[in-house]
């Protein structure tokens, strides 16, 4: 039995006395069965799978924020999408390549039926991908590490935007009944979202008519910072997807009354999405960038106090023991020193805007970012061990003689692949010559004499380094030490070369 016949005889029985609606629904499921079936989505299916468990087996992400994890679910259903416009246009330009268009008009389906037949289809590919994006956002949601809150907005965006493609493709059908059109707009779109860059980016304006707006900050923002108008977004892909149904269909007017009101929806949520930042939006940006202890949670631990927005206040624990294993290392005063670790962030100019943190003034203040995990470990601890030695941020920043040798010893010494660490926490990842140190405020400077004669003590047994630097602790911080003589009192034996405020 050939296609064509065998396809007639699934239409016949479709038309079979019942109602209207479930013979709609019942070729929906038999297109739908096709369709998940189709080279192309199973390949982006397969691709789409592959990306989430390679996302989510990466260790680099152990303290995740989740008003930024439910983002990171928007960009791999743009493959599932593009594929689903692709088979659902050429689903329902089948008839025309088999020739058995003519012989639908003897059938109880009307066009209008077939065609919203076919946009539902498109609907268990979505929640496929709906699957999919709860499946990432909850891994991230369940580590220990994690903070924050997720928007169900945002997580709609993923499986919203399959619907709204598989839609397209079958409006392109009605529209442009021709096989090369599916194609080439899969290329437009595939430039437009991968081969660019994905250019739409923003906070307002245009770039929220995309179906995915990212934007591409460094740092997380506290939730009720991010201004992200994602229930309005979700509410325009909504009406945008189901606008290219109704279109797609009959005219009658019980239809161009539902296209009028889709058009509405699509329209209301277009509009609202692109207004510019709210007020209080901007208002609260400002109060946590200029006075951000009007906002935040502030816990004693140990000697110390940890001020943190109220999102961030389980992450204290984590600050905690980075102190702690700093100034295990100290002496002197240093030791038992007390310390105001407060949370910093620049929110005003936005979330795609990487501004730099001014160094704090305040004695015994040390900065920490709102984000953790990987090389803002090392940075963290740099800043704690430059404030110990130096007195405040500002004063540290300027640090250009031999107690960089202690900071960088402090800051490294304790934790568990010291060697690494310093590493990752140079600018170049280098283990040799100079380099730029970072930090959660300004960066330091190592030399190559100071970097050869901090490998040389990580390198040596750490209870032998922490008797010479708490026996020579006043003279190892003063101001006046060289790196060569920070050597010598730490019996390290090395040509250090003269210091950066020396040459």
């Amino acid at each position: 039995m050939t296609a064509p016949v065998r396809e007639k005889e699934a239409q016949a029985a479709l038309a079979a006395p019942g109602t209207p609606r479930a013979a709609v629904l019942a070729l929906a499921l038999f297109e739908a069965r096709r369709l998940l079936r189709r080279l192309p989505v199973l390949l982006a299916l397969v691709g789409y799978t592959t990306w989430l468990v390679w996302h989510n087996v990466q260790p680099w992400d152990e303290f995740p924020v989740l008003q930024d994890a439910d983002r990171a679910t928007q960009g791999g259903p743009l493959f599932v999408a593009l594929a689903a416009l692709l088979c659902a246009n050429q689903a329902v330009l089948r008839s025309r390549r088999r020739d058995t268009e003519r012989h639908f008009e003897v059938l109880a389906l009307s066009r209008g039926q077939r065609t919203a037949a076919h946009a539902l289809s498109v609907v268990p590919l979505a929640l496929l991908v709906a699957v999919g994006v709860v499946a990432q956002f909850t891994w991230e949601a369940v580590k220990p590490g994690a903070i924050g809150h997720g928007s169900p907005a945002e997580l709609l965006v993923g499986p919203l935007t399959v619907l709204l493609f598989g839609a397209l493709g079958v409006l392109l059908a009605r529209l442009v009944p021709s096989a090369v059109a599916a194609p080439l707009l899969v290329v437009v779109f595939f430039l437009m979202f991968v081969g660019a860059a994905f250019p739409f980016a923003g906070e307002t304006g245009t770039a929220w008519l995309a179906p995915v707006v990212g934007t591409a900050s460094k740092y997380p923002f506290p939730s009720g910072l991010l201004g992200r108008p994602a229930a309005w977004h979700a509410l325009y892909l909504a009406g945008l997807a189901l606008t290219a149904v109704l279109l797609s269909g009959s005219r009658g007017r019980r239809v161009q009354a539902a296209v009028a009101a889709a058009l509405a929806v699509t329209v209301l949520g277009g509009a609202a999405q692109t207004r510019d930042v709210p007020e209080a939006t901007a208002a609260a940006r400002q109060r946590a960038s200029l006075t951000p202890e009007k906002e935040q949670t502030c816990l004693r631990r140990g000697t110390s106090e940890y001020c943190a927005f109220p999102e961030w206040a389980p992450r204290t624990a984590d600050w905690e023991r980075v102190v702690r294993g700093v100034q295990s290392l100290a002496g002197g005063p240093a030791q038992g020193q007390r310390l105001l670790v407060r949370q910093r962030l620049e929110a005003r100019y936005g979330l795609d805007v990487d501004s730099a943190l001014p160094p704090a003034t305040t004695p015994g203040q040390v900065t920490v970012g709102t984000a953790w995990g990987g090389n803002r470990v090392p940075e963290f601890s740099t800043a704690v061990a430059a404030v110990l030695v130096a007195g405040d941020e500002k004063a540290a920043a300027g640090v250009c003689d031999g107690r960089m040798v202690t900071v960088m010893w402090l800051s490294l010494a304790w934790q568990d692949d010291p060697e690494a660490q310093l590493r990752h926490v140079r600018l170049d990842d280098s283990l040799s010559g100079e380099a730029i140190v970072l930090s959660p405020t300004d960066p330091l400077t190592m030399t190559a004499g100071q970097t050869e004669v901090v490998r040389a003590l990580l390198e040596r047994p750490l209870p032998s380094v922490v008797g010479r630097v708490k026996a020579h602790w006043a003279e190892l911080t003063s101001p006046k030490i060289t790196t060569a003589r920070a050597a010598e009192l730490l019996g390290v034996h090395a040509k250090v070369g003269p210091d950066r405020c020396e040459a």
